[in-house]
């Protein structure tokens, strides 16, 4: 009887003491309950009121342009307001996609969703403009190039070295996004100039045609490496991944409303567009400034919410993020738009000016060179941000003084 007694407090005990954590802190657990509770409610993975009410303010700003209601520098304002909004709530709902599909595929969605937008400004301004227009596609991808490898990049690059001094990235995806660049942009833009079969910066309707071919099977072959053939060298580090795991993920609902939305957007803004190339024109004909100069405003405008986007990743210290944006916008630019252009130019019977001048050849080759010696190593600093910066602020200031 005595053995019994003794052993009863003792099983006791070990009975209070099977899961001591549920009663020496319940607050753990109630705590850990709200976090999931208020995670799965997250607002940020809901569709902004805004992104749904820029497709309708542009429908009605289209509505009260047609009609001719509003004075002219009133309804050019307001056209330009819908336009840069429907740009932003393009590329919002681009992320939200990009969001649920996951890396690489999001940065792709997103670039994809951006020249969308530029190939259909170009096609819809060529369509208007007519033989005036016949260089507006050359200036807008060159100036898409020049704007993404020293501007976004060198800033991200600036900021991401001011925040973390130092910062890392795969050398193989970089390596093989620039293998892709350089080769469509010398071939497009460069490579022009040179041809003997029609004089001047001219390709013959054969020459188009090849190249087009061409420039879509290089931009094939990379997203095939992107995706499906190497896609562990375009992700982000093992630290960074796990950062972005616990994040919720848009709903199927919301996918499939962002979805719709986005097209929308898009066609807002090929619509707007139209509207606005004639006031973008004349005011760019009464600066005295070079007709390049509307390029490199539409290349500036759709680049915009995207150039945001890196700049926020850079800052995380997800730079791998940025430079997949960056590089995979470049490639999409003129990867796409360059075959868009060309099948609409033989479609018009119209002829298509790509070759760039001398300038310009210059400051294309010099940002290709410094930007393979900066992204060489998988490690940047400052410097190169700095770097880069200079290039694209004597790229702009030759643009309107050339």
């Amino acid at each position: 009887m005595a053995r019994l007694a003794e052993s009863a407090p003792a099983h006791k005990h070990t009975l209070k003491l099977r899961n001591p954590n549920i009663f020496s802190n319940p607050r753990s657990d109630f705590s850990t309950i709200t976090a999931r509770i208020t995670e799965a409610m997250n607002p940020s993975v809901r569709i902004p009121i805004w992104t749904i009410a820029a497709p309708v303010f542009a429908g009605a700003v289209l509505l009260a342009a047609g009609f001719g209601i509003g004075i002219g520098g009133i309804i050019v304002a307001f056209v330009s307001l819908g336009l840069a909004a429907s740009v932003f709530a393009a590329v919002h709902h681009a992320e939200v996609i990009a969001h649920r599909v996951g890396e690489p595929y999001g940065t792709l969605v997103l670039a994809l969703a951006v020249t969308l937008i530029e190939v259909a400004l170009i096609v819809s301004l060529m369509a208007a403009g007519g033989e005036e227009a016949a260089g507006l596609a050359r200036d807008t991808v060159f100036a898409a190039v020049m704007i993404i490898l020293n501007g976004i990049i060198g800033l991200c690059l600036l900021v991401g070295g001011l925040t973390h001094r130092e910062q890392t990235f795969s050398l193989d995806g970089v390596s093989a996004a620039l293998v892709a660049l350089a080769t469509i942009v010398i071939m497009t833009l460069v490579f022009p100039n040179y041809t003997v079969t029609t004089p001047g910066p001219y390709y013959s309707s054969s020459q188009l045609i090849l190249i087009a071919v061409v420039t879509l099977v290089i931009y094939g072959a990379f997203i095939f490496t992107q995706t499906i053939g190497h896609r562990q060298y375009f992700l982000q580090d093992d630290e960074a991944e796990k950062s972005t795991q616990h994040t919720a993920r848009p709903s199927n609902a919301v996918t499939a409303l962002s979805s719709l939305l986005l097209l929308m957007c898009l066609a807002a803004v090929v619509l707007l567009a139209k509207k606005l190339a004639p006031s973008l024109e004349a005011a760019v004909l009464k600066m005295g400034a070079p007709e390049a100069l509307v390029g490199v405003i539409i290349a500036g405008i759709v680049l915009l919410p995207e150039g945001l986007a890196a700049l926020r990743a850079a800052r995380s210290n997800h730079l791998q993020t940025s430079l997949n944006l960056a590089l995979g916008s470049a490639l999409a630019s003129i990867g796409l738009t360059i075959p868009a252009v060309s099948f609409v130019s033989l479609y018009m019977n119209s002829r298509l000016r790509l070759g760039i001048d001398a300038k310009s050849s210059v400051l294309l080759l010099l940002s290709l060179f410094v930007a393979v010696l900066v992204l060489r190593t998988g490690r940047t600093i400052i410097l190169h941000g700095v770097v880069l910066l200079t290039i694209f602020v004597v790229y702009l200031f030759t643009s309107i003084v050339p």
